[in-house]
């Protein structure tokens, strides 16, 4: 099956829709352009993102900031000890007066869904969004029902050293495409911060820059832009070597190299081009990679995370010279990358 490539309006479209939700985001949060592209390219590619990082340096504003840039449908999960997974895909209930079960649908059950501190909950909970993450559905008493499309989730965890918190098992990792961190900011963004939230809430006052019909045409468009075979080993050569570095217990899955490609595919969107670059796959190679992975107890002890190990791969990783050299794409149709 093959599907044309995208038009110029097409590329155009995403270019400008993301240049609006990112300026949205801006407006309440400084300084946090690689995690807001990080963002940005999860959506675009139909991922999930998990965003790590200690309390209070704007996680769940950055992901209730994208929220508030979509019109969407919008759940939120606070995520805590006594969390059970009925809490997050729902419930049947039995009504006496007609005597049937009624199902109430948990907040899983939005386009938008934000985890807030998703490890503080048990490993239990935890795997109740594996099926919805995977399978865009939820099981609930032998029935199976389908999530709105489009269909994402945004994450928040606190560092895994931090009191009351339960690592993410490897599965659930793997289904985020991404993981960012934001940081503490510079100086003269939290200066601006202070400025804008002083007697104001500037997330009260972000408004939709786009609706979620166009973010699934934009999904769409992303999904056709072109990947020259020479990118793909690229991409195969890269998770190849995180399964045999002497650094990591576990390396990267055949599920990574698909989101890698994906999460290229849609920063190219972004970026207004139709074919994928090595430049694309490098820049989001520790985003996609890195919470994938497992650093054996010498490396960790050396202080190097999976981050590092990660963009020392790709620092050694020779780019195939028909990767550089292939700046555009074919003329006509492509074709269609599995999901």
């Amino acid at each position: 099956m093959t599907h044309p490539l995208p038009t110029e309006d097409d590329l155009t479209e995403v270019a400008e829709v993301a240049s609006a939700i990112r300026a949205s985001i801006g407006s309440v949060l400084s300084g946090l352009d690689g995690a807001i592209t990080a963002t940005l390219a999860t959506a675009l590619a139909g991922g999930h993102l998990l965003m790590e990082d200690v309390p209070g340096v704007g996680k769940t504003t950055l992901a209730r900031a994208f929220a508030a840039s979509v019109d969407c449908t919008l759940g939120r999960i606070q995520f805590t000890p006594d969390l059970m997974p009925a809490d997050v895909t729902g419930v049947s209930i039995f009504r006496s007066d007609d005597h049937r079960f009624e199902f109430r649908p948990g907040p899983i059950f939005a386009q938008v869904v934000i985890a807030d501190e998703i490890n503080r909950a048990s490993p239990k909970t935890q795997s109740a969004l594996l099926e919805a993450m995977q399978e865009h559905a939820v099981t609930v008493d032998g029935v199976t029902r389908r999530l709105p499309e489009p269909f994402l989730v945004v994450a928040t965890q606190n560092p895994i050293d931090m009191e009351g918190t339960y690592p993410l098992p490897e599965a659930q990792r793997d289904r985020f495409m991404a993981q960012v961190s934001v940081g503490y900011p510079q100086p003269h963004d939290e200066m601006a911060m202070l400025d804008s939230h002083d007697g104001t809430d500037p997330l009260a006052e972000v408004r939709p820059v786009t609706d979620t019909a166009t973010l699934a045409r934009l999904i769409d468009v992303a999904r056709r832009i072109y990947a020259a075979p020479a990118v793909k080993q690229h991409i195969v050569d890269l998770v190849s070597q995180t399964r045999n570095d002497s650094a990591l217990r576990l390396g990267a899955s055949p599920r990574a190299s698909l989101q890698l490609l994906a999460a290229s595919k849609a920063r190219a969107a972004m970026a207004g081009r139709n074919h994928v670059l090595p430049d694309d796959v490098k820049a989001l190679a520790g985003a996609v990679l890195s919470h994938r992975l497992v650093v054996s107890t010498e490396a960790r002890l050396g202080g190097r995370s999976a981050h590092d190990v990660v963009t020392q791969i790709v620092e050694r990783t020779p780019v195939p010279t028909e990767a550089r050299a292939s700046r555009m794409a074919p003329v006509g149709a492509v074709r269609s990358e599995a999901r």
